[in-house]
């Protein structure tokens, strides 16, 4: 099993940052790599929601379907996807502190077909890109978790 984990510190509350996080009818507009987001069940956001996402990646546009497969309010959320013969986790976790909320990203793959197993000795350079990729739309999200927080909301 390929992966990382990333980290980010964000200047807003944990009940800001989350429920910006988990607001994907809006993600096109602050994650600048998503150009469309359609969310494929009613109701509110969380475990069993599934929607389309496509974001720019690798120079191409590229569009996955996703569901939430774990989602624990204020706390976190895991997201899963199938493609390519593998599959692909990632858990974001948020931890409330001194000045506002820490998030943590973890990504995980597992190989699922033949070729994707082939191709394993391979994985560690597209964890490269999917890590810069991912590391971008936090720094996206930081920046519209803090432009939206009152004055002095992440102490």
């Amino acid at each position: 099993m390929a992966g990382f984990t990333l980290s980010k510190q964000i200047n807003a509350s944990p009940e800001t940052v989350f429920a910006l996080f988990t607001d994907l009818a809006n993600a096109p507009g602050r994650i600048r790599a998503i150009t469309k987001l359609e969310v494929l069940t009613p109701g509110p956001v969380g475990a069993g929601t599934r929607f389309r996402e496509t974001r720019m990646m690798f120079g191409r546009q590229c569009t996955e379907e996703m569901q939430i497969s774990a989602f624990d309010p204020g706390r976190g959320y895991t997201v899963a996807c199938h493609s390519c013969g593998a599959e692909f986790r990632n858990s974001f976790r948020f931890t409330g502190n001194c000045h506002g909320t820490g998030v943590e990203v973890e990504m995980e793959t597992r190989a699922r077909s033949l070729v994707a197993r082939l191709m394993k000795p391979l994985a560690w350079l597209m964890m490269r890109s999917m890590k810069k990729c991912i590391d971008q739309d936090l720094e996206d999200l930081r920046r519209a978790a803090e432009s939206s927080a009152p004055p002095g909301a992440g102490a």
